[in-house]
C-alpha cells in the first residue's frame, strides 16, 4: 500500500467536463502524477458512482468543505472511482460538482491497484473497486493517507481532512 513519503504513481484516469445533449462529451486522460506536479491536492477514493454512502455523504462533504480546503492551501480536490470517465462526468454534474471537484475515472483501476488500495467486492457484484480513502498529496508526494476500515465512513470524510491540514 502507498505510504507517506511516496510519490504518487505514473497512472492514466479519465475526466470530462464538457456536455453534449444527452450525456458526456469523451473523457480527455489524465496523468496522476503529472497533475499532481506543483500542487497541494487532496485526493478522496470512494467504491462507486451513485452509491449511497459516496452519493450521499463523502462527495456532499467535499463540496460543503470546499472553500474550508481551499483556505488550508488545496490546490485542487480530487473524486476518484473506478468508474469510467463518462459516468464520474454525469454523477458529478448530478452532485453539482463540475468546475469544484474533479471527478476523475479509473476505470481500469490502474491507479487504485498501483496504490495497493484495491477492494475485490464481486460477490456483491461490483468487481474490483477502490477502498473508501482520502489522501494529501504535495508536489507528487504523499503527505497522508487515510484508509477506511470496510463499511466505515470516518476518516475519509472532508471534516476528518481539516482536522488533519
Amino acid at each position: 500500500m502507498i505510504n507517506v513519503g511516496d510519490k504518487l504513481p505514473e497512472a492514466t484516469l479519465y475526466e470530462s467536463t464538457e456536455f453534449g445533449e444527452a450525456c458526456p462529451l469523451a473523457p480527455k486522460p489524465v496523468n496522476a502524477a503529472a497533475e499532481a506536479k506543483g500542487k497541494r491536492v487532496v485526493i478522496f477514493a470512494l467504491p462507486g458512482a451513485y452509491t449511497p454512502t459516496c452519493s450521499a455523504k463523502h462527495v456532499p462533504g467535499y463540496l460543503a468543505n470546499l472553500d474550508a480546503l481551499k483556505a488550508k492551501r488545496v490546490d485542487e480536490v480530487w473524486c476518484l472511482s473506478v468508474n469510467d470517465g463518462y459516468v464520474m462526468a454525469a454523477w458529478g454534474r448530478e452532485q453539482n460538482a463540475i468546475g469544484k471537484i474533479r471527478m476523475l475515472g479509473d476505470g481500469n483501476a490502474e491507479l487504485t491497484k498501483k496504490l495497493g488500495l484495491e477492494n475485490d467486492i464481486s460477490k456483491g457484484g461490483m468487481g474490483v473497486r477502490s477502498k473508501r480513502y482520502a489522501m494529501l498529496v504535495e508536489d507528487g508526494v504523499v503527505k497522508k493517507v487515510k484508509v477506511e476500515e470496510p463499511g466505515k465512513f470516518e476518516v475519509s470524510s472532508a471534516e476528518a481532512m481539516l482536522k488533519e491540514l
